[in-house]
């Protein structure tokens, strides 16, 4: 059964250097994750130990993409440059193993309006099949009316944005993340609470902002099973008896222009729950590497948890080949 992941990460040395730079107070800690272990390693390898690593999981093609923040922590004109290098050598990795990878681009979000012209450059040039954000660019949110370009862009290029957590800004980290002890504080801001819930909270906003009835051809991207979002359904789904403006119900937007991903969280109860809430045509896997290193047996035994073997080739593949149209 082919495979493709489409959350699997890697990092540019200029983007990682360019972050190592910031001040403190502009600094996004959770980039301490990045060089725990052999990870900054396995990041900044995009080619021959990467593909060892797929061969080993049995993984057939993985989607690039630039790991948290990317440039999002970065001042426009710095994530431009850093955006663009970074969108060429993932098209460099995509061409010297072109039946292995293929990239989604790096935007520059702290400039909406480059960050719509890298979109359309990265698509259309360099054959990027879609795109990773992170949450909000400094206090602007990706709902905020700058984005509509982008958005419209996506749309009209048939690019999937995929909206990746993002660290808490720092005011509500005090309000909410800090007081126990700095490591935990860090961990409850990011992978144990707070990075899901606003990447969730990112893809509710854009909901309630009337996005996708401006732009309807518009498909989102969430991992992690969803972000919170599918596990309180019914709860979001009330928003729509205030939320006239929309044209539809908050869930239905979820159901027809957000696709779901396992983020390398290869539980059989969270890919029943996921069923129960979405098609199983809206569910996409990825193994989130190299946070997540899933070996061959982990991956064929979820799988194998699939009931039916028409869904667990969408799953495996045939729901990536449509959306990312890789074929």
């Amino acid at each position: 059964m082919k495979i493709i992941a489409i959350e699997e990460h890697w990092n540019s040395v200029g983007i990682r250097d360019a972050l190592d730079r910031l001040p403190q107070g502009a600094r996004d800690e959770s980039v301490a994750f990045n060089s725990r272990g052999d990870t900054q390693a396995r990041l900044e390898d995009i080619g021959q130990g990467r593909i060892e690593a797929m061969d080993a999981a049995g993984i057939d093609i993985s989607l690039l993409s630039v790991v948290t923040p990317a440039t999002q922590a970065l001042p426009g004109p710095e994530a431009v440059v850093l955006a663009r290098e970074a969108n060429d050598q993932a098209t460099a990795a995509v061409s010297a193993h072109p039946d292995r990878f293929r990239a989604l681009a790096t935007l520059p979000t702290s400039d909406p309006q480059a960050a719509a012209a890298e979109l359309e450059r990265a698509a259309t040039q360099l054959g990027h099949v879609g795109a990773m954000v992170h949450g909000r660019a400094g206090s602007l949110t990706l709902d905020d009316p700058a984005y509509d370009e982008l958005f419209a862009t996506a749309a009209r290029l048939h690019q999937p944005i995929f909206i990746h957590p993002q660290i808490p800004t720092d005011d509500l980290r005090d309000a909410a993340y800090r007081g126990i002890d700095p490591l935990t504080d860090l961990g409850l801001a990011t992978f144990g609470w707070g990075w899901h819930l606003e990447a969730g909270l990112s893809a509710l906003r854009l909901i309630l902002r009337g996005t996708f009835d401006r732009h309807p051809d518009l498909q989102l991207v969430l991992g992690h099973w969803g972000e919170m979002l599918l596990f309180w359904m019914d709860r979001v789904d009330s928003l729509s008896s205030i939320a006239k403006h929309l044209d539809r119900r908050v869930s239905e937007y979820i159901q027809s222009n957000i696709h779901i991903t396992s983020s390398g969280m290869l539980q059989e109860r969270l890919l029943r729950h996921t069923l129960d809430f979405t098609s199983a045509d809206r569910v996409l896997f990825s193994t989130d590497y190299p946070f997540h290193q899933p070996d061959a047996a982990a991956i064929e035994q979820f799988f194998a948890a699939v009931p039916d073997a028409a869904d667990r080739e969408k799953i495996a593949s045939g729901n990536a080949e449509r959306l990312f149209r890789l074929t």
